[in-house]
């Protein structure tokens, strides 16, 4: 009979008890930035890395999720020149109806017609 003879070669690499790789974050940043900048679908990218797809599908929802993903809100003030409301004709009806609605118009076919939609 013979033997097998076997040699474990330290990679390096960090494991979980299940034997998956366990990628550092500053690695999974940086493969996340490397793929925003290739131009390359997530697919693509993560095959050429050599990544499961979902794993590296779920750093980038990740990553997107994260605040300094995004630059901060900046708001700023307008002025914005005042123009005045159209006047309203002299003659204006008024509906109010029992669910506290208001209805205004200037012709009364129009408001009829707007009550019959709102019952209907």
């Amino acid at each position: 009979m013979s033997s097998i003879l076997t040699d474990v070669v330290e990679t390096g690499e960090k494991r979980d008890t299940r034997g998956r790789r366990m990628t550092p974050a500053e690695r999974r940043r940086q493969l996340v930035q490397g793929y925003r900048a290739s131009g390359q679908t997530m697919a693509a990218f993560a095959r050429r890395e050599r990544i499961n797809y979902a794993t590296f599908a779920g750093w980038v929802a990740k990553a997107s999720r994260e605040p300094s993903a995004h630059p901060p809100l900046k708001f700023a003030e307008l002025a914005l020149p005042f123009t005045p409301p159209p006047a309203l004709p002299a003659e204006v009806l008024e509906v109010r109806l029992a669910d506290g609605t208001v209805l205004r118009g200037s012709r009364v076919a129009d408001v009829v017609a707007l009550v019959r939609a709102l019952r209907a």
